[in-house]
């Protein structure tokens, strides 16, 4: 299923990824992870590949349809489990 957000959200979302993330994103996946910076934005495409993201100019940086949303689903995935390892035991309970 497509998707469309802006390029900045895109970008917020990568700039979000905790170190080691595209990495393990790119090993899940089995894919080069110059293509997962390239869906991010990047464009390395002489070591990754286009994976489906077609930009048009805008506001908030353009908008993004993104073809295959596996890659922004691990992602966002990556980043709520990094949200709640960062969470202290006080933090959860209410206690300080």
């Amino acid at each position: 299923m497509s998707k469309v957000i802006s390029f900045n959200q895109l970008r917020e979302i990568k700039d979000m990824l905790p170190e080691g993330a595209i990495h393990k994103i790119a090993e899940r996946l089995n894919m080069n992870e110059e293509t997962v910076r390239n869906y991010f934005g990047g464009t390395d495409f002489s070591r990754g590949e286009s994976v489906g993201i077609h930009v048009e100019q805008g506001p908030d940086g353009g908008f993004v349809t993104i073809d295959d949303t596996t890659i922004l689903d691990l992602a966002l995935e990556i980043i709520e489990k990094a949200k709640t390892k960062t969470t202290c035991c006080c933090c959860t309970t209410g206690e300080k």
